[in-house]
């Protein structure tokens, strides 16, 4: 039986690693605190949440997969929005975990099933592997600012 590729298996780990962290950081956080913006103006765990699986969806489209949401009627999470300015159209926290789990499913059911990437979507995929990393240690910063230990130990 044949192998699948190292590239796959180190973007499974990645997007494992990945779920962990932003999980581990957003678990036991309310609604309302979740839609804290610090010194009046930072971006809330709400807004970098949903940016998060706003991207994510990019990244099962690279993956030929279909996105867990209609990215026109959640552009309020895309890059360059200002969050503080579109508050009122947030989503609720729980349902944003929802979507999170169901990006997850999606990215690890698709990545279980192929043997190979296209050598043209390594870059891509690596550049939204970072983008997560970035904003999953935001929520760290996050969850420490609204009084909750930290929850990477």
């Amino acid at each position: 039986m044949e192998t699948k590729s190292n590239d796959i298996e180190i973007i499974k780990y990645l997007v494992f690693s990945n779920y962990k962290v932003i999980s581990m950081n957003i678990e036991g956080i309310s609604n309302e605190e979740a839609m804290i913006f610090p010194n009046g103006e930072a971006n809330c765990m709400n807004w970098i949440l949903g940016h998060l699986i706003y991207v994510r969806n990019a990244f099962l489209n690279v993956l030929g997969k279909e996105p867990v949401w209609d990215n026109e009627k959640f552009s309020f999470y895309k890059r360059g929005e200002t969050p503080l300015n579109r508050k009122d159209e947030l989503i609720s926290f729980e349902e944003l975990k929802s979507y999170l789990n169901e990006t997850q499913s999606q990215l690890e059911s698709k990545l279980n099933s192929i043997e190979s990437l296209e050598p043209t979507s390594i870059n891509d995929i690596s550049t939204l592997s970072l983008h997560e990393i970035y904003h999953s240690g935001q929520l760290g910063y996050l969850r420490r600012i609204l009084g909750k230990p930290g929850a990477i130990k």
